[in-house]
């Protein structure tokens, strides 16, 4: 494998380029982290280096767990050359992964294909149906059992008139001979085929055609959302795109939001924001008049930093103040920068001219050292020993004495320098970390700091606070002895170093503060706010530390500061402990609910005028952060359901270092139980689980490659536009096709009822009321356009106002516009809708003569009035129907209504019908107009008059929204814009800490050992000499003095970047 490869399958690593068998990967597709790892092959196996013949001579015996889908844990043990090797997770290299900074690397493959742990964690992929799909599904069976049940009333009733009546009157209408001859057993006879007739003359109550207009309407709505140029993305060029057709109007019922953060919610870049030193804040552009903060944008002055050599165009500060201060030399200043260029474990690289670049194992330091970079202060070396910064144009060369290395529980890193002859600890981490360490007599700089805090954290900021210590030579030594004896111990090493480290790490002198901004992508804060207020939960899955994801979660808008408590945490490594911490978080919440404080929606004026409804934010509500340790036990079946008890009252749910597959096992738990629409939306291939596991999968064009958007149902170039795929294009879908199946089933039920009504007149002969033609033409030319019509350009409110108004989302939760109650209601209309069609037509031709007393009505007549006036009732409904009025839907209403008639007289006159002169005979005569207008009006003035009593005394969200829509529209005078998506720290609650560190425990020892690393120079030089000499004691070297000469060169370091081996040798050797 070569650098920046993509790596197909797990495999085991044998050789490596890099020093001692190291080799660098990318894991953004296992778990959405961009920084980079490192993996360690073993020695017996790196001396095969890049020959090929000893590689393909390798007859290591492999043995290993069977294929799992755990990402962290692998087990195996590999015998080569008679020896016995233990394998772990540290020497595998897993499918998804990309090799960098690495030039080439040997492996074994361990896994391939769907035994790989990527596709372990993949999920299957499941057939996605609507509910509507399902909801019709049952409602087709219930109209079957209606028909037959009418067949079989048709059949009993048929039995009877014969045996009563048909049977004297078969001189005029003889039997079959099949039929025996006996008044009952004929009666049967006939009766029991005419359940088969009436099967055939009613059977287009069943709608089979409405299978095929739904998919149409689909496709058209699934192309509305690919043409949207709303939702077209400049930058990348990318346009939202459906990648299915059946889901749409599934996009308007979502209820839970599954998403993940990195790549998703931001853009895992970093930026050096504001800072406090000294107990004086820098960042913020002042108004001289005001005294206030002046709002930054695009044409705000920007710092110029050209006067350092090795500024970054690309870094951003507009506080003039803070580089006046640092080039005035003021000594807080200087120490603040030092600190940020001394303590970190970035490595320098530099490009082939001689451009210096940061490689950082997090985009948290990288921001830092970048910072102190363009404000003057450069890292520029790193040896084992040494630092070498350039502080204001001069060189300056630390010698390292220690790096005391960050971890989760310690919050905290430090380094110790010497520096002409002056030892100094300089330390980074938490505030209430660092605040307990510090020295006495300090509390005004604290409280100015800790009020910058305060502001930092409440603008979503990242905050580190920043903390130096002077010692003497002899402090150091006592303090070198006791670390020496503590990383020699052979029980509880950890945690006798933290202790020693606590011995050093206190009496700080308090520096200031650090505030960096984790940038989120354009309008997520906006669209995360707009998505809760349309009633929608949103949950982060995420594989981010609880810091970090907690921190992210202020920012965009998923946690605020106005929650009636602050989120709880479930971070327990027991099912006791995670049981007792679910238990008392769900009597928290009953309490708060007990009280009365159940959660409602807020005020959000519609008008200025008559109307001030609601429609808008929600206050208050509850917040749950739960750890993936912890998930794994709050998953089982004993305890998931006391997990979702707790997380279905919350309005946000952040699940932290979660696996692909939990991610997948969330969302069928809330399926599951819930029974509630769900959406997964991510970037990576570790989303493609969720992404399948939900109802509907949406995959984001990011930097992660394109597995989630391959996996997905929709895919979008940015997070902002799933708002309008939601508000916009979801709840229009769901709205147009519950209306075209509202209208749908009502004209059914009015044309095919009519044959139902006329049985009874008929003797329940099974004789059509309609013509032949018009029945098989009805829903292909004379109803389908105006419904399609409908079905594709209908809308209630503008999308302006569909974003404006979140609120109007909810009816599509409860499928208040399609269920039982609704189709039973479009059923009974068109019940009734056919009965008055076929009665007043009855009524005015039964007998009917003309005014000489030469014409009857007869049967071809009657049955060319009830079309005719079925067609106009049925198109006039549709136009009462329609509430956005386009020249498509003036084409398709009126133009059916005058195809209807060319088409009819065209078939009888030219094809000779068997109604032909029918329907002339019948429009000569005022009997048929005024018959018409009556039924018209008869059944369509009481629709008319109960939407109206509906808008003006019971109005819904929706009929609200529209009058807003119209009297703006009447006023030109537009409302009021959305509210601020961030609301600003409550002095009522407790402090929040800003505190968030995308740092783990690293790989303390690759720096301080020099094994990272390939250093020249007297000092490598006489260290590799040590080594060899100490390696080649033989095996009398015991335990104990081993870890003594390797702690020689270690302190705990974190990992770092590989490469800089090859920029130190350019820059220590002499070049010839």
């Amino acid at each position: 494998m070569e650098n920046n490869s993509f790596i197909a399958a797990d495999i085991l690593l044998l050789s490596s380029h890099n020093p001692n068998g190291l080799c660098y990967i990318e894991t953004a597709e296992l778990d959405g982290e961009t920084n980079l790892k490192v993996k360690q092959c073993l020695d017996s196996t790196n001396a095969l280096g890049e020959d090929e013949k000893s590689l393909s001579q390798f007859n290591g015996h492999i043995v290993c767990e069977p294929p799992n889908n755990n990402l962290s844990k692998f087990e195996g043990t590999l015998t080569y050359n008679n020896h016995k090797y233990s394998l772990d997770n540290e020497k595998v290299i897993l499918r998804g992964a990309i090799l960098r900074n690495t030039p080439w690397c040997y492996g074994v493959v361990l896994y391939a294909g769907k035994d790989t742990k990527l596709m372990q964690n993949s999920g299957k992929t499941k057939f996605k149906r609507t509910s509507i799909d399902k909801l019709l599904n049952f409602i087709i069976l219930g109209i079957v059992i209606f028909l037959l049940c009418m067949c079989l009333f048709c059949t009993v009733a048929c039995g009877i008139w014969e045996s009563m009546i048909g049977y004297y009157f078969q001189s005029y209408h003889p039997w079959d001979t099949v039929v025996p001859v006996e008044p009952v057993a004929g009666a049967t006879v006939i009766s029991l085929l005419v359940f088969f007739s009436y099967a055939i003359v009613l059977n287009t109550v069943v709608p089979i055609s409405l299978y095929v207009s739904v998919e149409v309407i689909r496709l058209f709505l699934s192309k509305l959302i690919d043409w949207d140029k709303e939702m077209y993305d400049v930058t990348s060029n990318t346009a939202a795109k459906a990648r299915t057709t059946t889901l749409n109007e599934e996009l308007g019922q979502i209820q839970y939001i599954f998403s993940d953060k990195t790549g998703t919610l931001t853009q895992n870049i970093m930026t050096f924001n504001k800072c406090s030193i000294n107990g004086r804040s820098y960042g913020d552009v002042i108004d001289d008049t005001t005294g206030e903060p002046v709002e930054l944008d695009e044409h705000s002055r920007k710092v110029d930093f050209s006067f350092n050599h090795f500024y970054e165009p690309t870094f951003d500060f507009y506080d003039q103040t803070l580089l006046n201060e640092v080039k005035a030399g003021n000594p807080d200043t200087h120490m603040f920068y030092r600190l940020l260029a001394l303590c970190h474990t970035v490595m320098p690289e530099y490009g082939p001219d001689d451009a210096l670049e940061y490689q950082a194992q997090s985009p948290d330091e990288n921001a830092l050292v970048s910072a102190a970079r363009n404000f003057g202060f450069v890292f520029t070396e790193r040896t084992s020993r040494t630092i070498t910064i350039q502080a204001l144009g001069m060189n300056e060369v630390y010698e390292l004495l220690c790096i005391l290395d960050f971890n989760n529980v310690r919050k905290r890193m430090s380094v110790i320098v010497k520096y002409e002859g002056k030892i100094r600890l300089y330390c980074k981490g938490a505030d209430n970390v660092v605040f307990e360490r510090l020295r006495p007599n300090q509390e005004e700089i604290r409280t100015r700091t800790q009020e910058h805090l305060d502001k930092f954290a409440s603008e979503g900021l990242r905050t580190l606070c920043l903390g130096v210590k002077d010692l003497t030579q002899q402090q150091f030594d006592d303090w070198k002895t006791e670390h020496h004896k503590a990383a020699l111990a052979m029980e509880n090493r950890d945690d006798k170093l933290d202790a020693v480290y606590n011995i050093i790490e206190k009496d700080l002198t308090l520096l200031g503060a650090t505030a960096i901004e984790d940038k989120l992508q354009d309008g997520v804060a906006q669209t995360i706010a707009n998505l809760q207020m349309a009633g929608i939960k949103l949950w982060v899955l995420t594989g981010d530390k609880q810091e970090t994801a907690i921190n992210i979660g202020y920012s965009c808008n998923l946690l605020s500061d106005d929650m009636w408590e602050e989120p709880y945490i479930v971070d327990g490594h027991t099912y006791e402990e995670v049981m007792k911490q679910l238990i008392a978080h769900r009597r928290s919440i009953d309490n708060h609910i007990n009280v009365g404080k159940t959660p409602r929606n807020s005020m959000r004026t519609f008008s200025e005028g008559s109307l001030a409804e609601t429609l808008g934010d929600q206050q208050g509500g509850f917040a749950l952060v739960i750890n993936g340790h912890s998930l794994v036990h709050a998953l089982t079946p004993d305890m998931e359901l006391a997990f979702l008890g707790v997380a279905e009252h919350c309005t946000s749910v952040i699940c932290c270092r979660v696996t692909p597959l939990q991610k997948a096992l969330v969302v069928e738990l809330v399926k599951k139980y819930k029974e509630a629409v769900s959406l997964a939306i991510g970037d990576g291939a570790n989303d493609v689980s969720m992404i399948k596991a939900a109802d509907i999968g949406v995959g984001i064009s990011g930097q992660e490659g394109m597995q989630a958007v391959l996996a997905s149902d929709y895919s979008i170039a940015q997070f902002r536009y799933l708002e309008r795929l939601l508000l916009v294009h979801g709840r229009w879908s769901y709205y147009r096709m519950c209306k075209f199946l509202r209208y749908f089933f009502y004209k059914n039920f009015a044309f095919t009822l009519c044959h139902f009504w006329y049985a009874f007149f008929c003797g329940f002969s099974a004789q059509t009321l309609l013509e032949a033609g018009f029945i098989a033409v009805y829903n292909l030319f004379y109803t389908s356009l105006p419904v399609l019509a409908m079905a594709y350009f209908d809308q209630d409110v503008k999308p302006f106002y569909a974003h404006k108004y979140p609120n109007l989302y909810h009816p599509g939760h409860k499928s208040l516009f399609f269920n039982y109650r609704q189709f039973t209601i479009s059923a009974l209309q068109g019940f009734v809708t056919s009965m008055v069609l076929f009665m007043i037509p009855m009524g005015a031709y039964h007998d009917k003569t003309d005014d000489y007393g030469l014409v009857l009505a007869d049967h071809y007549l009657f049955g060319s009035v009830v079309a005719t006036i079925l067609v106009i009732v049925v198109t006039a409904q549709v136009a009462l129907d329609t509430s956005y009025w386009t020249v498509w839907n003036h084409i398709t209403i009126w133009g059916s209504l005058v195809f209807y008639f060319i088409l009819t007289f065209f078939y009888n006159y030219v094809f000779k019908g068997q109604h032909i002169g029918s329907l002339a005979t019948a429009m000569a005569d005022t009997t048929f107009w005024f018959t018409t207008l009556l039924t018209t009006v008869v059944l369509l003035l009481p629709v008319v008059a109960w939407r109206f009593y509906k808008v003006d005394v019971h109005p819904t969200l929706t009929d609200k929204a529209k009058l807003v829509q119209r009297n703006a529209r009447i006023r030109h005078k537009g409302e009021s814009g959305l509210p601020r998506p961030f609301s600003g720290r409550r002095s009522r609650r407790s402090v929040r800490s800003g505190y968030a560190f995308a740092h783990s425990e690293g790989f303390g020892r690759l720096i301080t050992s020099g094994r990272i690393m390939r250093e020249v120079g007297g000092i490598m030089r006489e260290g590799a000499r040590s080594t060899m000499a100490f390696l080649n004691r033989g095996p009398t070297t015991t335990i104990p003095t081993l870890l003594e000469n390797l702690h020689h060169h270690s302190c705990h370091t974190p990992f770092l970047n590989p490469r800089w081996h090859l920029c130190l040798k350019q820059r220590l050797l002499p070049q010839p």
